[in-house]
């Protein structure tokens, strides 16, 4: 980091001899000052696609052990499968995040509409500051993309609920979602997984929410030849 800040410096220090750049943005630099995120490319609104990422919650709740008891996203009396983890602004390689330092706040009564599909207060305000922000919409707008995003994919019936650990393949994954969602092809999507369990699908959306190609996401899906999809909480 001081690497890059001192090489900053002296570049913006060749610039101001020149006269295109101010002095106190050298000095700025100097003192250690972040770069605004739009100045390092990463403006908000400018993107190519979204990556919806929807996340098989046991496994998420099976990795956090004992600590789980105390989420709601985790209630044996709420028992979630396939949840939103987020959408999130792409680059056809990459992807920005954190476009906006402090990010617009939102209300309280928006973060808890959207409780039904991302089941985390801590969830939803995480993924605004990360990831929305880098949309180009106010909270409103970009929440009410994320559950039009989520509504416009359709589940397989096979995995609304899952009350036994059951282990499946990703080919297998991959062909359920595309036979519940007619033109989802496979280089659209991907299957992910960490050492052994599936822990989410993530599925290219145009800025209009067509399904829509994406090698770069697609390149890196799971390479497990088999993996476990632990059950709902309260299912076994």
């Amino acid at each position: 980091m001081r690497r890059t800040l001192a090489a900053l410096a002296r570049v913006a220090s060749g610039l101001v001899a020149t006269g295109l750049v101010a002095g106190l943005f050298v000095a700025a630099l100097v003192a250690g000052a972040v770069v605004p995120a739009a100045a390092q490319g990463h403006e908000p609104g400018r993107f190519d696609f979204y990556v919806l990422s929807l996340s098989w919650s046991p496994t998420y709740c099976e990795d956090k052990g004992q600590k789980a008891d105390n989420e709601p996203q985790c209630s044996r009396t709420r028992p979630y499968a396939f949840v939103v983890h987020g959408l999130w602004p792409q680059y056809e390689r990459g992807f920005p995040q954190n476009c906006q330092r402090p990010a617009p706040y939102v209300p309280n009564p928006l973060v808890n509409s959207m409780l039904d599909v991302m089941p985390s207060r801590g969830l939803v305000i995480y993924e605004w500051k990360k990831h929305g922000t880098c949309s180009g919409l106010p909270p409103q707008a970009y929440f009410d993309i994320v559950r039009a995003a989520r509504d416009k994919v359709a589940i397989p019936a096979e995995f609304t609920r899952l009350d036994d650990y059951r282990m499946v393949s990703p080919s297998e994954v991959e062909g359920a979602f595309r036979a519940a969602n007619p033109g989802l092809s496979p280089d659209m999507f991907s299957v992910q997984c960490d050492r052994r369990r599936l822990t989410e699908v993530r599925i290219c959306l145009s800025q209009d929410l067509a399904f829509r190609t994406c090698p770069d996401v697609d390149r890196r899906a799971c390479r497990l030849s088999r993996m476990v999809m632990p059950p709902v909480r309260g299912g076994r």
